[in-house]
């Protein structure tokens, strides 16, 4: 039986692994803080003794385009936008910790700031906002609350956004 059939295999297989990964990247173009995939290819030769000219088809160093995207002003005071390498701490379903750029921040019922549904993570821990509350946030991520009825002066700090460095 030829084996070039294999050869041939392994070659479509990485085709099509690169044609998924090239629609997810179309698909979240306009997601935001995504990352792109990247995805190349290269040749592996086949260790052994008959036929060391055979080859197969291998992805090699798949990653991430750390490239800043485009920021977008929305008006909303929630929305923040990362112009560095960093990322923003979220607390996971299992509680751990997780990183996005995804800046959308939300407040949920019980006043606990939430990105994609997973709680914000500041330098203390997860952050909760008084209910009805007028938030700020500044550019060093602190997060500022003034609650309803209370004059401009009272307006308290109630956390900072936890931001890591993605290169260590």
């Amino acid at each position: 039986m030829d084996h070039a059939i294999y050869t041939a295999m392994g070659a479509a297989s990485q085709t099509l692994n690169q044609q998924a990964v090239t629609a997810s990247n179309l698909a979240n173009a306009s997601t935001p803080g995504f990352r792109a995939q990247l995805n190349a290819l290269r040749a592996v030769p086949v260790e052994g003794l008959s036929l060391p000219t055979r080859t197969l088809v291998t992805a090699s160093t798949p990653g991430a385009d750390m490239t800043p995207g485009k920021m977008d002003y929305t008006s909303r005071p929630l929305d923040v936008a990362l112009q560095q390498d960093g990322w923003l701490a979220v607390q996971t379903a299992d509680g751990s910790e997780g990183y996005t750029r995804n800046g959308s921040i939300q407040v949920d019922p019980t006043g606990q700031l939430t990105i994609q549904g997973h709680p914000v993570i500041g330098e203390a821990g997860p952050i909760a906002v008084p209910e009805g509350a007028e938030i700020t946030i500044a550019a060093d991520g602190t997060i500022s609350a003034l609650n309803p009825g209370d004059p401009a002066n009272t307006v308290a700090p109630v956390g900072r956004l936890k931001l890591v460095n993605a290169k260590g």
